[in-house]
């Protein structure tokens, strides 16, 4: 017999075959962060199964693969090449292959040529979890749902509603808006599915046609509202798409029918195992300690005496609503930060209701400006004199606290913004994509998993003696890098610091790319409040940053600015 490894991003799968390829032994296991102590235990169980002596190969493969055969003897096999020997066994009719796992997705385009089949095209995914399982795990993990329960709900939609494929962490809003609408949970888990398998089919085939016979496979496969929704999107009748037996484990048989190398010796590959857990348990790279450079602003509102004239100024963002009164100076009279919950009218007029309890018939409204994500729609109906998209805003606003600032991050809840200001004039500006990397989505998301508030998660970072490096990743697959250090000794304090430097990586790599970042920088938007955050960006630009007053409003405030001055 021959066997073969997959080491996953999230599982690890071996398997014995014979010479004809029938499966011996196998086994599949979560890897938890930990691939190689996985891998170890995975070979031990399958080498248990069939006996030493009868396996006469090893081949390696999957994400993690080509690392492990740098320490076992074994043949390290192309992750497409072992998928196209393993359907050649299996399924030599296959011309179209989905591939969807854990954090991973491909499109395998096959032909027969010269009498064997052979892979003539492919297609893998980025690094987001929009169109893999990592998408609909997390999802299941906000609606309470195990996996399985997910998969016999979705299969029961009848009418499964519109929900965006973006970023899995963004698609939150849809679905608080779907459940407050009374939307009944099966049609929610389809919505999911379609979303997952438009997401294939845009951003990873991206036109590629689907040529039948097709095969879906990898860990999504066991979802029946997922086949469900390839069967709708790419207009197969049921049961036209073929599942393999072995769905999980193809790449594994693919390595083991590719098996090479020297002959197996069990004692040398568990030897190798303990040298490479070992490297890897010592290879663990930190950042510099924490340091808030300076407290936290205290920002001050201006008392109202008498009869004011005023301005109101409204921010509708994704995540969050805030609505500011200002005086003819511009001074700030009054605010309030809301959650918008799916329901922006609601928000703005439980915003408004609040401006008005502090602030009563004091306030003499002059004009109203309206800014945010949902302007046009909240602008409508209050009855707006301005309307201004964000960026105007939170400059008008920078420029108002400090007339030399020449660089504005601002950083939110679904978004962030690097504006370049040369005397109060926009010259250059950059948005996040859809992505929660690099936004205030991204803390509360980690956040929950550390088991803590933002609130203590700024306390214990800035507490760290020697915080994890964690890179730039996609939110929902940071999870297994936690899991990863949690296991390698990392405590909370390292793992809070480390996530407070990956939001300033992840900002300064992916919305401020090679743009340049000035000496006078203004910091905005609800996460400026994050002092562990600022201490981030301060040791890694080298320089400090100045944490705006108000600066969770600074939208709202930007744009009653800019009303005060047209009205």
């Amino acid at each position: 017999m021959q066997l073969g490894i997959d080491i996953g991003s999230l599982t690890v799968k071996a398997v014995a075959v014979d010479e004809r390829g029938t499966v011996k032994g196998w086994v599949y296991l979560p890897s938890h962060g930990a691939p190689f102590r996985t891998a170890l235990a995975a070979l031990e169980e399958v080498v248990r199964q069939v006996g030493p002596g009868h396996i006469r190969a090893l081949g390696i493969t999957g994400s993690g693969g080509r690392l492990l055969g740098q320490f076992i003897p074994g043949r390290y096999v192309n992750e497409l090449v072992a998928q196209t020997r393993a359907l050649a066994c299996y399924h030599p009719e296959a011309r179209t292959v989905i591939e969807i796992g854990g954090q991973d997705s491909k499109l395998l385009v096959l032909e027969e040529q010269a009498g064997r089949l052979s892979l003539v095209d492919f297609a893998l995914n980025t690094q987001c979890a929009a169109g893999t399982g990592s998408f609909l795990e997390q999802q299941a993990a906000r609606l309470g749902l195990s996996i399985e329960e997910f998969s016999r709900l979705a299969a029961q939609a009848k009418d499964p509603p519109y929900i965006a494929g973006r970023c899995a962490v963004f698609a939150k809003s849809d679905i608080v808006h779907l459940q407050q609408v009374g939307t009944p949970l099966p049609e929610i888990l389809g919505g999911l599915c379609l979303a997952l398998a438009r997401n294939f089919c845009s951003d990873v085939a991206q036109g590629r046609p689907f040529r039948r016979p097709i095969v879906f496979q990898g860990g999504v496969s066991k979802n029946q509202g997922m086949v469900r929704a390839l069967e709708e999107v790419l207009g197969l009748s049921p049961g036209e798409l073929i599942i393999p037996r072995y769905q999980v484990l193809m790449p594994a048989i693919g390595a083991a029918l590719a098996a090479g190398g020297p002959r197996f010796d069990w004692q040398a590959v568990r030897g190798g195992l303990s040298r490479a857990l070992a490297q890897e348990d010592g290879q663990a790279e930190k950042h510099a300690r924490l340091q808030a450079s300076s407290p936290p602003v205290e920002a001050k509102l201006t008392p109202v005496r008498g009869k004011t004239p005023g301005f109101l100024g409204i921010d509708v963002g994704s995540i969050s609503t805030k609505a500011v009164a200002i005086d003819g100076e511009g001074n700030l009279l009054a605010k309030v930060y809301l959650r918008t919950r799916a329901d922006p009218l609601g928000a703005a007029a439980e915003c408004l209701k609040r401006l008005g309890q502090a602030l009563g018939e004091r306030l003499v409204v002059q004009g109203v400006g309206v800014t945010g994500s949902g302007r046009e729609l909240v602008a409508r109906f209050v009855g707006a004199d301005v309307i201004k998209n964000e960026i105007t805003a939170q400059a008008r606003a920078a420029w108002a606290v400090d007339p030399e600032v020449d660089t504005v991050f601002e950083i939110g809840g679904q978004d962030s913004k690097y504006i370049r200001l040369e005397g109060g004039v926009v010259v250059d500006f950059a948005l996040n994509k859809a992505c929660a990397a690099g936004t205030g989505s991204f803390l509360e998301e980690q956040a929950a998993r550390l088991g803590t508030s933002l609130e203590q998660l700024v306390e214990l970072a800035l507490a760290a003696a020697q915080p994890v490096r964690l890179g730039e990743r996609c939110t929902v697959f940071m999870e297994s890098d936690l899991i990863h250090h949690q296991q390698r000794g990392a405590g909370k304090q390292d793992l809070a610091a480390g996530l407070a430097y990956s939001i300033a990586i992840n900002y300064l790599n992916r919305v401020v790319g090679d743009r340049p970042v000035g000496r006078r920088i203004l910091f905005q938007g609800g996460v400026a409040g994050n002092r562990a955050v600022v201490a981030a960006f301060e040791n890694l630009l080298g320089r400090p940053l100045r944490v705006a007053p108000h600066f969770e409003v600074t939208g709202a405030w930007g744009v009653a600015l800019i009303t005060r001055e047209l009205m």
